[in-house]
């Protein structure tokens, strides 16, 4: 068997890939702060995924809208994806309040509580232009403005759909095939992930390794472990949801490249064209996996939503204060959905959603870092667990969206698209 058939089979390049994983982080033990001279290496791979990012999530939205079916049904898509996100970032939301009060995170610290600083309120009103719109077609083109990027394609999707003649077939063929292209960008850039793989899980050993001590040691030991659990317990009962024990063969069965690109680059945003040739094998509809993918990397993060709640489970904790009550613990839930929803489409999003937290309990902007650093620790398996979610909501979409049946009329009508 050739090199390539061997890299197309997802079994055998994840069992690649978690080689790698597992020698890099050796490696960064064993070498230490040598580990930082692989980093360009690390830097490279990063680098040439986050590249092909943004022409694919503007083709791939384009295109989606372009030749859906109709312009009815993109809007029952829409809908139903926003029950979706809803729905499993509260199930989320949930599952860490109740690991928090079983297994609390802080046990054992303490601080003394100062009096409140000065707090710079994120105000979602005034940022909501900043979000969805930028001040010139340029920035359009920029990881940090991605959710405007999608409005944008959207818009152009909407424009070419609604366009009856032979020019607007033409171009819909056009975004068509640069989706396609770019997709094949990414499988060749996925050649040199064991590289990149080896070299980011060296250099995060050698970074983190020797500070997951003290105060932070068992807040992780209890994310990681709770998070394994939700990846593992949650994830399947939603896949079977879905559709049945076909729909936790599909999701699992595809989901480990994704997962596993995520945990090495810590990106939602990279993860996309994995999220996107994953949902394909898992036969979602074109139309359903183009506009979640890339609309989920940016507003549905499961991960980051059991971290919000990690974060104001340990502020409570390290200042003894009770975290129990039907106001306190509802206001618990609502802020770690922001956290992780909401928040998370605004440039520089994870620093207001840890201002937020400070805001609405009334501690002081000096516990920022505090709460930062637990960003920092948690965040590989907090991508994995949000670009997973994606992955599976996929399958949760389709089965609103396409009947009960749908995998069994899928299979009927399965072509190359």
């Amino acid at each position: 068997m050739s090199i390539k058939a061997h890299l197309s089979d997802p079994w055998f390049f994840t069992v690649v890939l978690l080689l790698s994983i597992c020698l890099g982080g050796l490696t960064g033990y064993l070498i230490g702060p040598s580990a930082q001279y692989l980093k360009p290496l690390g830097d490279l791979f990063l680098n040439l995924l986050l590249s092909a990012i943004v022409p694919l999530v503007f083709f791939s939205v384009s295109s989606a809208i372009a030749n859906a079916p109709s312009i009815k049904k993109l809007g029952m898509i829409l809908f139903y994806m926003l029950l979706v996100f809803l729905f499993t970032g509260a199930v989320a939301a949930v599952y860490a309040l109740c690991v928090v009060l079983l297994f609390p995170p802080a046990l054992g610290v303490s601080m003394a509580l100062g009096a409140p600083g000065t707090i710079q309120h994120p105000d979602l009103l005034n940022q909501l232009a900043n979000i969805f719109t930028v001040s010139d077609f340029s920035e359009l083109f920029s990881q940090q403005h991605i959710l405007a990027l999608i409005v944008f394609a959207a818009l152009l999707g909407l424009a070419v759909a609604t366009t009856h003649d032979e020019q607007g077939k033409q171009f819909a063929g056009f975004l068509k095939a640069g989706e396609r292209i770019f997709m094949r960008v990414f499988s060749l850039i996925m050649y040199i992930a064991p590289i990149g793989f080896f070299a980011w899980f060296a250099v995060l050993v050698n970074d983190f390794g020797t500070r997951l001590m003290g105060s932070y040691l068992r807040l992780t030991l209890i994310y990681y472990a709770s998070g394994m659990l939700y990846f593992f317990l949650v994830y399947t009962v939603f896949a079977y949801l879905s559709a049945k024990t076909a729909g936790v063969k599909l999701f699992w069965k595809n989901v480990s490249i994704p997962a596993m690109t995520a945990l090495a680059t810590c990106s939602s945003a990279a993860s996309i064209p994995a999220n996107l040739a994953a949902m394909k094998n898992m036969h979602i509809p074109a139309e359903i996996r183009e506009t979640l993918a890339p609309l989920g990397a940016i507003i549905h993060k499961d991960g980051s939503v059991i971290g919000g709640m990690f974060k104001i489970a340990f502020l409570f904790g390290i200042f003894h204060l009770s975290f129990g009550g039907v106001s306190t613990l509802s206001t618990a839930l609502v802020v770690s959905l922001m956290v992780g929803t909401i928040m998370g489409a605004i440039p520089g999003g994870g620093m207001l959603g840890e201002l937020l937290i400070l805001k609405v309990y009334g501690l002081p902007s000096s516990m920022l870092i505090i709460i930062v650093a637990i960003s920092m620790i948690i965040d590989p398996l907090a991508t994995m667990l949000n670009v997973s979610g994606n992955c599976v909501s996929s399958l949760l979409l389709t089965r609103l969206v396409e009947g009960k049946n749908w995998l069994t009329e899928r299979l009927k009508l399965i072509a190359p698209d």
